[in-house]
């Protein structure tokens, strides 16, 4: 089954990948790979390198159209892509991943400046998303034992749309998803 599943992620990326990634001038695998390549470069666990890898994976997995959000569609691609990845990966991947919509939220509710580095597609879908954070719901997050992890994630997210960035191909990961299955 471990094979199964790693097999399928890099014939998902293959295969979906070349979407379009919501108005950004990336494809939703470019996204993927140079989200990870920022772990990777920042010595991050592996956990959160996998997990920034697969961070978008709801996005492949689902059917709605490349401009949902600009339709006013909340395409909830964090919670497709947990109920996916719980499955076969442990929390230090799943966890992080189901938070980062909830970390850009959060950042946005407390780092002043955080807001201005948003691109306007992340502008458009932080409305859908909710807004950004109260005070309650900032509580509320910061009590998970992950929320460091999709904080970290969600700046290598925000950073991870340069066109033609040279990064490692979906393949390179293969081990390091073997390491973090359940």
């Amino acid at each position: 089954m471990a094979k199964d599943i790693v097999e399928k992620i890099i014939t998902l990326f293959h295969e979906q990948g070349n979407s379009e990634y919501g108005g950004e001038p990336v494809t939703q695998g470019e996204h993927a790979l140079q989200t990870a390549h920022l772990a990777l470069i920042e010595k991050s666990s592996t956990s959160l390198v996998i997990a920034s890898l697969l961070h978008d994976v709801g996005h492949l997995l689902h059917a709605l159209p490349d401009d949902a959000p600009e339709q006013g569609i909340d395409d909830l691609h964090e919670e497709l892509g947990y109920r996916f990845l719980i499955k076969y990966f442990t929390s230090a991947v799943s966890e992080p991943v189901r938070l980062h919509v909830a970390a850009k939220r959060y950042l946005c509710a407390v780092e002043p400046t955080y807001f201005a580095l948003l691109s306007d597609p992340s502008v458009i879908s932080l409305h859908l998303q909710g807004g950004p954070m109260s005070a309650e719901e900032c509580q509320v997050f910061e009590s998970n034992y992950y929320h460091k992890e999709a904080i970290q994630l969600r700046r290598y997210d925000d950073m991870a749309k340069v066109p033609n960035l040279a990064v490692k191909p979906i393949e390179f990961y293969a081990s390091l998803l073997r390491k973090h299955l359940k």
